[in-house]
Order: structure tokens, then C-alpha cells, then sequence
């Protein structure tokens, strides 16, 4: 059986432009299209993080879509 060790590696939060968030090894430069927001700490304190930021699961672009659909829709 495989134990799991301790991560000791230090991580980031990023987000992408559609304002999805992962984690991130902290002495990575983020994949194009993703950027650091400044948190940076244990993967369990960063998803932590993530999970009191990221409360609404769509993308940005749907969020966007369908606010904009339902002002119509009250005219």
C-alpha cells in the first residue's frame, strides 16, 4: 500500500480569465492565461482559499450571459 506523504511544496492561487481558480506550484510562472492573485501557501490552505473566493462555479462568460439574459427578460 502507497502512504501518502506530507506536500511541503509551497503553492499559489491563480485565476484565469473566465475567474476559475486552481492551485499552482508557487515557483512556477502560471500557464498563459492564468495569473497569481496573491495567495500563496500550503495546497490545503490555497484550496481553502479558493473555496471561500469561488462560490459561483460558472464562468465568467456564462455569468455574464445569463444576467444579461434575464434583465431582457423583466423589460
Amino acid at each position: 500500500m502507497i502512504e501518502e506523504r506530507e506536500d511541503d511544496r509551497t503553492f499559489a492561487v491563480v485565476v484565469n480569465e473566465e475567474e476559475q481558480y486552481s492551485v499552482w506550484l508557487a515557483d512556477r510562472e502560471p500557464p498563459i492565461g492564468w495569473r497569481t492573485i496573491g495567495i500563496v501557501g500550503s495546497r490545503a490552505d490555497c484550496l481553502a482559499q479558493i473555496s471561500e473566493i469561488w462560490t459561483d462555479m460558472r464562468p465568467r462568460s456564462l455569468r455574464v450571459r445569463m444576467d444579461a439574459n434575464s434583465q431582457a427578460a423583466a423589460r
